[in-house]
């Protein structure tokens, strides 16, 4: 008897449930018939066909006939289907996307070299080598009549400005700017989209792009392109070649979409922070400019005349309210943010500031500094300029400790450290050495000359040592960066233990005396 009661709800809670749902498709059918015969509204389909007419209109003209008929076709196809099947709504997501793109519209790109160096010097400090190659560009873009040609990718430690230095570009070409990351990414659909088969389906990162900006010709900052990823979904570094290959893009084909896409007038900037990391096939397609850091110099100026102003804005703090000497900033620079970028001088100047709004201030409010100068200059160690990847400071390799791992551009700095613990002498004070020794002492040259110039200048090294095959490399550095260094150029390791054993006994036949520059 229990159970027919529970038999008989369940059944008129579901007879309920159908004929109030029936009720309301009838009165919406009956509400749209009846619109219909007064003129009031056109149905779904039509109106939505109208729509997307009206949309890709002003553009007609422009548009690719193949993709004028496949938009024919679709509209088609739309008044076919009802409404309520799925096979509508794929195809009403694909009109709206293939008629939102900027079929045809560019941006006027302006090519004014004195207009792009203001631009550049008003939004950046230094890189001087960086801004020269920008201005070459668009000089060869002025000349060429298009900015197109060898892709530009970024390189240097975080912090250093590379996204900045890319929306500064955009910005003297008059381009609209976009940016995504590839940090990563291990998804081939991300960058080609997935098929419209598969339920959620979207266009790739190229299309979503050119929907946002609403032109067919922006600047596109790929980020962290070093960073790619490659994972079951298949290899996003060769989806890469054909996104950035100017020989292939002009017919670049999404997987949504499905008809070819025109991206030979975008304009892409890669950043990178390893660039060793990045694809071969990826890297013989760009062309690196290197940001190497910036010098204590360069960063009081960042400091003082940018990350100081904006964060005492941000923090609501008024200039007569709080005042930071030269020598307070310098004592952070060189005590607390000994980094190749101003990042973490970013993070150091809002720490104060937020201590200065809470008024919180007091004496000993900062911790202790991170390097002390001991640390740097101790008497049994000797400092290799050997620079990372990401810009850190300099390295202190000490005798005693051997466990890091050491590469071949700074074992002269481990030999050097084994002999002071043998002959139980200090290596000289403020001496920095970079260079490759090979079994019979000969110096081999290295790479990243200005990068460990920088990080030397950093360190407040006077004396620096490296392979007589680098002095090129060093001459052709801006004088800020040489500045207050004495600089020896050597090929031989006795040489060097001349110079950082100065009161032993030269070693016996050194083929040449080192040079000084």
């Amino acid at each position: 008897m229990e159970i027919s009661k529970i038999q008989e709800s369940i059944a008129k809670a579901i007879e309920e449930k159908i004929s109030g749902e029936q009720r309301r498709y009838l009165l919406n059918e009956q509400l749209k018939a009846i619109k219909k015969e007064l003129g009031l509204e056109a149905d779904d389909k039509t109106a939505l066909s109208a729509k997307f007419r009206e949309r890709i209109e002003p553009n007609k003209d422009k548009c690719p006939p193949h993709v004028l008929q496949v938009i024919e076709e679709e509209l088609t196809k739309l008044q076919l289907l009802e409404a309520s099947s799925s096979e509508f709504n794929v195809t009403r997501n694909y009109l709206d996307w293939l008629t939102a793109l900027p079929w045809g519209n560019y941006s006027d790109e302006n090519f004014d070299v004195l207009r792009a160096q203001n631009i550049l010097d008003e939004d950046h400090y230094g890189l001087t080598d960086v801004k020269e190659r920008i201005l070459e560009f668009i000089a060869v873009g002025k000349l060429r009549g298009t900015s197109q040609g060898k892709i530009i990718c970024l390189s240097g430690p975080p912090g250093v400005g590379k996204t900045s230095v890319g929306r500064s570009i955009a910005r003297a070409l008059n381009r609209k700017f976009y940016r995504f990351s590839v940090g990563g990414l291990s998804d081939v659909a991300e960058i080609k989209g997935h098929r419209r088969t598969y339920i959620g389906a979207m266009p790739g990162k190229m299309v979503q792009c050119l929907k946002n900006v609403g032109t067919a010709n922006p600047l596109v900052l790929i980020d962290e392109i070093d960073k790619l990823g490659r994972g079951h979904a298949g290899d996003p570094a060769s989806a890469m070649l054909e996104l950035l290959d100017p020989e292939q893009n002009a017919n670049f084909l999404d997987h949504y979409l499905d008809v070819p896409i025109d991206l030979s007038k975008v304009l892409f900037v890669c950043t990178a922070n390893v660039v060793e990391m990045i694809p071969n096939p990826l890297l013989d397609r760009m062309e690196v400019v290197a940001i190497a850091g910036y010098i204590t110099d360069e960063k009081m100026h960042i400091a003082r005349d940018y990350l100081e102003k904006t964060t005492r804005e941000a923090c609501g703090i008024k200039p007569e309210q709080v005042e930071v000497t030269d020598g307070a900033l310098l004592a952070l620079i060189e005590n607390y943010c000994r980094e190749a970028g101003v990042r973490n001088l970013q993070k150091h100047i809002e720490k104060i500031y937020r201590k200065i709004a809470l008024q919180l201030v007091r004496k000993g409010a900062l911790s202790e500094p991170p390097v002390t100068g001991d640390q740097v200059v101790g008497p049994s160690g000797v400092k290799s300029e050997s620079v990372s990847s990401l810009g850190e400071t300099v390295v202190e390799v000490e005798a005693e400790v051997l466990a890091e791992p050491v590469n071949n551009s700074s074992i002269e700095t481990v030999i050097t450290s084994l002999l002071s613990l043998a002959l139980k002498k200090p290596v000289k004070k403020d001496l920095a050495m970079t260079g490759e020794v090979t079994l019979t002492a000969k110096i081999l040259p290295i790479g990243g000359v200005k990068e460990k110039t920088i990080a030397a200048r950093r360190s407040g090294v006077q004396l620096v040592i490296f392979p007589a095959a680098n002095k090129g490399d060093f001459e052709e550095l801006a004088p800020n960066v040489k500045e207050g260094l004495e600089v020896h150029f050597v090929d031989d390791y006795s040489q060097i233990f001349d110079l950082a054993f100065p009161d032993e006994h030269k070693l016996e036949n050194p083929e040449k005396e080192p040079t000084l520059a």
